[in-house]
């Protein structure tokens, strides 16, 4: 008879949920965040540079470019690293 009563017992506590609890999982938190999208700087304007080397080893080039500032600009840089003639 005791055998019977904690069978009965046993199963009665498998057979009810839980009061306390809620059968829903728990839902996971989810963060959502924007990237900066900054401006970035643009490119400085294109300069195309045609190096030539006579058999003196001396240089001249010619540069183009839409930007006269930055031609000049390459220009002095070429004229200081291999002081070689005007552009022309």
């Amino acid at each position: 008879m005791m055998v019977l009563i904690f069978v009965l017992i046993a199963c009665g506590k498998n057979s009810l949920p839980p009061q306390g609890k809620s059968e829903n999982p728990p839902v996971p938190k989810v963060i959502v965040e924007k990237e900066k999208i900054g401006k970035e700087q643009p490119l400085p304007p294109e300069v195309k540079i045609k190096l030539k080397k006579d058999g003196k080893d001396s240089y001249s080039w010619e540069l183009t470019g839409s930007d006269v500032d930055q031609v000049l600009k390459v220009n002095e840089k070429l004229r200081k690293q291999l002081g070689g003639e005007k552009a022309r």
